[in-house]
């Protein structure tokens, strides 16, 4: 049994963090440790990401076996989730599966709805380096720019790229799988799961992937839920405003 790589921090109840759609755990390295004050934070890098384990199938019901698997390992009984965008999917599929392991949820980002596929371009990007010939961070950074010309959104995807050995770059997250598994990605909570618990929802007011006609679905599938907007940011909201986030999640965590 493969258990997922992750970063422990600090002493308390255990706060899983899990990251979206190509990150991985370091990208929440500053946040886990102001919330490892008063948490055991877990930074999880999830399958095909970071540095946990590679394989072929990719989907949420497997994420959340990874977890399920983890929390056995580590004996951590019931756990605070905290999902940014893909890691928010697999943390409300774990909640409506596994209610008696989640203390409370927290999903920043994502709504329970189907999304159509839109990684499209970033996929391709990805896809047209070629490390023998991209040999520098410069070079794979040039060859993304003509699909990707958002510096944020490279720089976020960069961060993935590391010497596998001399002379020669990779990428952390296995790009086969999550290009053949893109349309995992989008898929709807399924119809008619509930989960009973304490449930927070965190929206980028500028993100768009979650607005007001999505709140009717949130509230059926999670009664308790209570949905924060941050205003003037977009989709990576802990990472734009961290001290806002902080607050509205702590605020929640200690009610």
């Amino acid at each position: 049994m493969k258990i997922v790589h992750s970063k422990i921090i600090g002493e308390g109840a255990p706060l899983l963090i899990l990251h979206g759609y190509f990150g991985m755990s370091d990208n929440w390295k500053s946040l886990g440790n102001k919330f490892g004050e008063d948490f055991q934070i877990h930074l999880i890098d999830q399958r095909n990401h970071g540095r946990s384990f590679h394989a072929d199938n990719f989907n949420y019901d497997l994420l959340v076996e990874d977890l399920v698997q983890y929390i056995k390992y580590h004996n951590l009984g019931k756990v605070i989730v905290l999902g940014h965008s893909m890691g928010g999917k697999a943390a409300m599929l774990f909640a409506v599966k596994y209610p008696t392991l989640v203390a409370k949820l927290i999903i920043v980002d994502i709504a329970p709805r189907y999304y159509h596929p839109h990684h499209t371009d970033i996929l391709k990007a990805l896809n047209s380096v070629d490390f023998l010939i991209h040999n520098t961070r410069k070079l794979v950074d040039q060859k993304i720019t003509e699909l990707i010309p958002e510096i944020g959104v490279r720089s976020f995807l960069l961060k993935n790229v590391y010497w596998k050995e001399k002379g020669l770059l990779a990428y952390r997250f296995n790009l086969q799988s999550l290009t053949e598994n893109n349309h995992e990605v989008g898929k709807a909570l399924p119809s008619f799961t509930t989960f009973d618990g304490e449930t927070l929802f965190l929206a980028g007011g500028n993100s768009g992937y979650i607005t007001k006609s999505e709140v009717p679905m949130i509230k059926a599938h999670f009664p308790k839920a209570s949905i924060k907007t941050i205003a003037n940011v977009g989709h990576w909201l802990h990472a734009e405003t961290p001290g806002a986030f902080y607050e509205l999640v702590m605020r929640f965590l200690k009610k």
